[in-house]
């Protein structure tokens, strides 16, 4: 299997992304504004207790605390954590640091599991995705719900198994994508260039994608069916050229269904 620097899956590091990324994350995703999903998550997770795989910084875990639920977080990045913890009831949020497809909080009755914004795409294999599934499925109480956030792969958009993408473009910031593809694995290595008056900052972020039907399997071999498929956090209808999806599991079962 042909590998770049830091997304072997013998040698993942949890922490990688969020050593790189946590002085900047908040600055750098400034325009995405967590309110729908908040609003989406708060009314998935009823009355429950609510479990964020990769929380970072706490962009949605912190306001649903402040809606009153618990919130607990599996988080690999120690800086991703000291971020959260720096910030207003950041302290309050009960964090493990480990890799989210196989850490464990000790509870077994959340409501509801989140992993937002690409970062199942984080894990670096096939098999460590089937693993986040079961260990999200693990975590939850029979009926709760497993929530992912996602983009839908494109190969098309890459020549020559490479491609340069426009992010953002707003005065004083630019930020371009720039990867290459290894379809074989579906494996994409990625570095994002954020361009402004004070200079230019790279951060890589690989990532194993996978389609939405590959998920499905994935949270059918955890015990956990599809309940629901939007477009985004309004619950737009996901349709054929949907870019992005919101998918929500729920658990029915210990075992594969």
């Amino acid at each position: 299997m042909t590998t770049h620097d830091g997304f072997d899956p013998a040698t993942f590091d949890p922490a990688a992304y969020g050593s790189s990324a946590a002085a900047d994350y908040d600055a750098l995703h400034a325009e995405l504004d967590p309110s729908d999903a908040v609003q989406a998550l708060a009314a998935l997770a009823g009355t429950g207790d609510v479990l964020e795989f990769g929380l970072g910084t706490g962009r949605l875990a912190l306001p649903l605390v402040d809606l009153g639920f618990t919130v607990h977080g599996i988080e690999g990045s120690p800086a991703m954590v000291e971020a959260l913890r720096a910030k207003p009831g950041g302290s309050e949020v009960p964090v493990v640091v480990g890799d989210f497809s196989r850490a464990n909080t000790g509870k077994d009755d959340y409501s509801l599991v989140v992993l937002a914004i690409n970062t199942i795409f984080a894990l670096p294999s096939q098999e460590a995705q089937v693993s986040c599934f079961q260990n999200a499925s693990r975590h939850l109480v029979t009926g709760g719900r497993f929530v992912v956030e996602a983009w839908v792969p494109d190969v098309g958009a890459f020549r020559n198994l490479s491609a340069v993408r426009p992010v953002r473009v707003h005065d004083g910031h630019i930020e371009l994508e720039v990867a290459t593809i290894d379809p074989s694995t579906q494996t994409m290595w990625t570095n994002k260039m954020h361009v402004t008056d004070t200079g230019v900052r790279l951060i890589a972020a690989n990532h194993r994608y996978a389609w939405p039907s590959e998920m499905d399997l994935m949270a059918r071999l955890a015990g956990m069916r599809l309940v629901h498929r939007w477009q985004d956090w309004n619950q737009s209808t996901f349709r054929d050229v949907s870019t992005s999806h919101i998918s929500v599991w729920q658990k029915v079962s210990d075992h594969a269904v």
